[in-house]
């Protein structure tokens, strides 16, 4: 029998050059797992990074795509689902082909070269300290902004309230409407009134349309004025959004006066009240008392804005009138009433939602306060009247 014997190396010492290899082994080992997990970490950023740009470059398709699903699963039913409007609200301002306008181009326009030295206009201040343009006559030509306002082939809704006695004023409204509001452009009227047989049958141009909409004859001529901010918003909800790109909020005791067109149009826009728009902060008639949900301290406030004409986009009047009506609801639940109604709760909201562009008092004006150096035009006046009476 042959015996094998397994003899075993022995170990040689552990040296400290040994122990220096070892450690930067563990290092090595360490920084590629490091290396390893921050390849992995931007791999995962630049993927997501990725995705987030198709969708943001396809959002009208992926829109449309769930707003047909939400469509389907709605059928029959008057109003859209929630999803649906959130959804629609939220990008129906975004929902633009900017390839489209991109590559359109304007036409061999003729007119005076811009200087960049001299303003337009030197005895009115033209531009808000956040950059809003201020509009007057004279500081701008309507000629470029119209037909760069075509290239988006929009549509500009007019809402109007008429309710009681107000419904006398409607023929004189629609009337010089048709003949100066947005001229060439697609308009709908959105016509508030309890009294639907007293709107007037008038001939529309092409592209225009007049919708009725039943309104409630609150007893209060104040309730009728906050009960606007609640129509808008539901209206906006339900159908508003699918009709109109802009919509303009006017009163009725009004008429336009000149042409009134794109001008106007911007995300939220708010027009100076003819009686305050040379008025100091502090004497402005904010409400003060901070009771009230339109309290606005009296060392803040821009300029005080008249809620008888403002303009804006789907999505911007939208947030505007639900900010206020809420504010107006919480009013009631303590029993107070701002001072000056919704048009408090309206300059409440915009001293901290800056207007982006505000209208000069030639927009609404009261041919009772005589005439102003300053005024080279009144598109939108007032229409005589007993005030008093009226609201009886």
């Amino acid at each position: 029998m042959v015996l094998v014997k397994t003899v075993s190396k022995e170990k040689p010492p552990f040296t400290v050059s040994d122990k220096v290899n070892q450690d930067v082994s563990v290092k090595m080992k360490n920084f590629r797992k490091c290396c390893g997990f921050l390849t992995i970490s931007v791999l995962v950023v630049f993927m997501v990074s990725m995705v987030h740009i198709w969708f943001h470059r396809n959002e009208y398709f992926s829109f449309s795509i769930s707003g047909f699903q939400s469509y389907i699963t709605n059928l029959g039913q008057q109003e859209p689902i929630d999803d649906f409007k959130e959804n629609s609200l939220a990008v129906s301002q975004r929902c633009i082909d900017w390839d489209k306008l991109q590559t359109a181009s304007l036409p061999n326009l003729k007119y005076a070269k811009p200087s960049a030295l001299q303003l337009p206009r030197t005895d009115v201040n033209i531009l808000t300290p956040w950059l809003a343009p201020i509009i007057w006559e004279g500081t701008y030509n309507y000629d470029i902004i119209n037909e760069q306002f075509k290239q988006g082939n929009y549509s500009i809704g007019l809402v109007v309230f008429a309710v009681k006695k107000y419904v006398q004023f409607l023929p004189e409204f629609l009337r010089t409407a048709e003949l100066y509001f947005m001229v060439g452009h697609k308009v709908h009227y959105y016509v508030f009134t309890d009294q639907p047989e007293a709107v007037p049958n008038i001939a529309l141009k092409a592209n225009r349309f007049l919708h009725v909409v039943e309104s409630n004859p609150y007893k209060r001529w104040q309730d009728i004025s906050m009960q606007r901010m609640e129509s808008i918003y539901r209206h906006i909800e339900n159908h508003f959004y699918k009709e109109v790109d802009y919509l303009v909020c006017a009163d009725s005791d009004m008429k336009f006066n000149d042409y009134v067109g794109v001008e106007i149009l911007d995300e939220l826009v708010a027009t100076l009240h003819p009686a305050h728009y040379g008025t100091e902060r502090e004497s402005l008639p904010y409400e003060r008392r901070n009771i009230s949900e339109a309290y606005i301290p009296v060392d803040e406030g821009d300029f005080y804005y008249m809620a008888a004409f403002y303009a804006g986009t789907v999505h911007g009047i939208y947030k505007m009138t639900k900010v206020c009506y809420d504010a107006i609801k919480k009013d009631r639940r303590k029993g107070v009433e701002a001072v000056w109604h919704e048009e408090s709760h309206f300059n409440k909201y915009l001293v901290y939602h800056k207007p982006t562009k505000v209208l000069s008092p030639e927009y609404i004006w009261d041919n009772d306060m005589g005439n102003r150096e300053i005024l080279k035009n009144k598109r939108f006046i007032a229409v005589p009247k007993d005030h008093d009476e009226i609201r009886n």
